[in-house]
């Protein structure tokens, strides 16, 4: 398998030798051992520590669309109304996913490149369709945008909307992730993002009137959440624990912690400017429109004109700099260059971007 000198790719993110020498241990039955129940409950209150909430928090084996399908189907009914704020491919996909369960769901679509604007206009939509959920998507990884939470969960608490659904996963880790603060009942996480663990571990906090939705709903599945409301305090879990996955996430909240939460934030935001700004310094354009909030993990870049993606994803991998493609509309348009979590060092950024200006300019 082809390896690259300085990945740059928006996830799943390089992992320190220390995260995986985590799990290079050889344990003893995950389902039968109390140590993997003192385990679990200490990456729980690491993972509480770095979205910032005195809530649950529940781990699953998967990767991190496996918490974005089971806080749904595990709170939601057919029929039940939900509410997509969409600002991106990731945002506009939950109302593919409410509509899957037989929900019905309404869409508040913004541009791709923009930010959440105008709560008036969420705030409208909200009155007239009465949800039972609100959905939206913190940081949207395709478009390099950040969205604002807190005046959602403003709103979410003016108007007594059960449930607040954020996909943060790739803002966790990177950025200010405040779940209780903002009433977020359902924060979504996963490893490979800004944690930089292998992608075979999901999370989320569930707030206390998350759980009485979950367990009014009772839905039984891979992905259910019912089951770990108790799976503690009977030391019993629904299927076979991963018990290096679960080692080495939380070896990776173990180091962020350490470093301390303002500096990791600060430090993605110092190299986020940076890439900015040689991206420009470049005469490339970035994607997000004026005003819209940029990401501080993923920066979003336009194709060069008269090149294709292809061209330019070669030039980078000859040179052993590997950056991100694109989904759907935004395919062969626009790419994207992942500095989070390990990726989220000043003298990687600048190597990698010291190869993209040779490359588009070759």
């Amino acid at each position: 398998m082809k390896t690259y000198r300085v990945p740059m790719v928006p996830g799943p993110t390089s992992v320190s030798r220390e995260v995986l020498e985590a799990g290079a241990v050889d344990f003893a039955s995950a389902d039968l051992e109390q140590e993997y129940v003192e385990l679990y409950v200490a990456r729980g209150e690491a993972l509480g520590e770095v979205v910032q909430t005195k809530h649950d928090v529940v781990i699953q084996t998967g990767e991190g669309m496996l918490a974005l399908w089971g806080a749904m189907k595990s709170s939601l009914r057919a029929g039940d109304r939900v509410l997509v704020l969409s600002t991106g491919l990731f945002g506009s996909g939950m109302a593919d996913m409410a509509r899957a369960i037989g929900c019905e769901a309404r869409t508040v679509e913004y541009g791709y490149d923009e930010t959440l604007k105008n709560f008036g206009r969420i705030e409208e939509a909200i009155r007239e369709f009465r949800p039972k959920m609100i959905t939206m998507v913190q940081n949207e990884t395709p478009s390099g945008t950040m969205n604002p939470v807190a005046e959602v969960g403003e709103l979410k608490v003016k108007y007594r909307v059960p449930l607040l659904y954020v996909d943060a996963v790739s803002g966790i880790g990177g950025s200010d992730v405040r779940t209780d603060e903002w009433h977020v009942d359902f924060c979504l996480g996963g490893s490979q993002k800004c944690l930089s663990a292998p992608a075979s571990m999901s999370f989320l906090a569930v707030s206390e009137e998350a759980w009485g939705i979950v367990e009014e709903v009772g839905y039984a599945g891979y992905d259910a959440l019912l089951p770990f409301r108790t799976a503690v305090r009977d030391a019993y879990f629904p299927y076979t624990p991963y018990w290096q996955g679960t080692a080495q996430l939380y070896k990776a909240c173990r180091l962020l912690l350490e470093e301390g939460l303002e500096h990791v934030v600060a430090r993605h935001e110092r190299v986020a400017a940076y890439c900015r700004e040689r991206v420009r310094e470049m005469g490339l354009r970035l994607y997000p429109a004026e005003g819209a909030v940029a990401s501080p993990t993923v920066t979003a870049v336009y194709v060069p004109e008269g090149m294709a993606w292809k061209e330019l994803d070669a030039r980078l991998r000859q040179e052993g700099v590997a950056m991100g493609g694109n989904y759907g509309c935004l395919a062969g348009k626009v790419f994207r260059i992942g500095h989070m979590g390990t990726q989220a060092n000043l003298n990687r950024v600048k190597e990698a971007l010291d190869v993209l200006e040779v490359a588009v300019r070759r």
